[in-house]
């Protein structure tokens, strides 16, 4: 399946709307830049430490776009016409037709956070992922973190994914144990925040 999508979350009375797109060439001097903070490194299964590594990951977003097995997003601050500045990552992967799992992730710029960014791409994200494969047997998310990031715990809750259990480290991959969270698919229903392109 070859998807193209752009999505929306809209403006709350405490923060702007939020762009979710497919990665571009564009976003490699600000991705370059958020993976300059620490935590944000740590918490990454594949830390982007130089040009090459960053390009390679953007080969693997368009690859996963071209294939219909990963859906990475960029996050921005603003509307469809007016977004500039890369507030995080969410992530769909692991689809497949006939599959009733895949997996979701996300990151928040450091400059970004607390201020409701990933709970707000996440929903978005798991609404389009439920409107858009639930008709190819999609139904269940399932999405993993460390033990040691209580911060993505509160957003996987915050977003209905139930704690499920904790599975025990798989270094290098996850060199500490993590939680295991599901969302499953809704009954009925689509999401007005989602506009697909």
């Amino acid at each position: 399946m070859n998807v193209s999508a752009i999505l929306t979350a809209a403006a709350t009375p405490t923060a702007p709307a939020l762009v979710l797109r497919p990665w571009c060439s564009d976003d490699i001097p600000e991705l370059i830049e958020a993976y300059k903070d620490p935590a944000l490194r740590r918490g990454a299964r594949s830390p982007l430490e130089s040009e090459d590594d960053v390009l390679r990951w953007m080969r693997m977003q368009e690859e996963g776009w071209e294939t219909g097995d990963r859906f990475g997003f960029a996050v921005l601050e603003g509307t469809p016409d007016t977004a500039r500045q890369l507030v995080g990552n969410v992530v769909l992967k692991d689809v497949a037709a006939g599959e009733p799992c895949a997996e979701v992730g996300y990151w928040t710029a450091a400059a970004a956070r607390g201020r409701g960014v990933a709970p707000r791409a996440l929903e978005v994200l798991t609404s389009w992922a439920f409107d858009t494969f639930g008709a190819d047997g999609l139904e269940r998310l399932q999405l993993l973190h460390q033990v040691d990031n209580p911060a993505s715990c509160r957003v996987a809750e915050k977003c209905g994914y139930a704690f499920d259990r904790t599975l025990p480290a798989w270094p290098p991959t996850y060199p500490l144990d993590g939680h295991l969270h599901i969302k499953t698919a809704p009954e009925h229903g689509t999401s007005d925040d989602v506009r697909a392109d």
